[in-house]
Formats: C-alpha cells, sequence, structure tokens
C-alpha cells in the first residue's frame, strides 16, 4: 500500500491495539485525513539535499554536538 501523503511504501505498525498501515516517511497513520499541507511536506533528506555546505555544516554540527572546523575539512576532503 502507498503512502497518499508522500507515495511512500507503508508498513504495518502493530505497536497498537488495533494494527494500522504506517509510513515511517512522513508519519502519516491509515485513516487519517490527508491534508493538502502533508502533500508537499518534505522529508528531512530532501532538506538537507537542499542546503549548501556552510548551512549543512552548522546544521550537523549542532545536532550531533561536533566542531564545524572538523565537520567542514571532512566533508570538503570526501567530496574532492
Amino acid at each position: 500500500m502507498k503512502c497518499p501523503c508522500c507515495g511512500h511504501e507503508m508498513e504495518m505498525d502493530g505497536h497498537r491495539k488495533i494494527d494500522l498501515m504506517m509510513c515511517y516517511e512522513c508519519g502519516y497513520i491509515e485513516g487519517r485525513r490527508v491534508e493538502p499541507v502533508l502533500r508537499h511536506r518534505k522529508t528531512n533528506f530532501e532538506r538537507l539535499h537542499e542546503m549548501d555546505l556552510h548551512d549543512t555544516v552548522a546544521f550537523l554540527a549542532q545536532g550531533l554536538h561536533l566542531d564545524e572546523q572538523q565537520l567542514t575539512h571532512l566533508m570538503e576532503s570526501s567530496v574532492a
């Protein structure tokens, strides 16, 4: 079954009293209304892909508590 919001494959979520199909990409659960805003919501990977190098480094360094200079050097060396 495909997710009506993002189009990814939905999987059975057995953590509830009643098993429901759930999309692990966008969080849609079977039976919920599909709002127009949710149809155009981007995934984290799509957001990260659109960032430039400096924004990506700042985002990763803040979230992973890493040094920005070391992360920049690592990313630049892997691209080259």
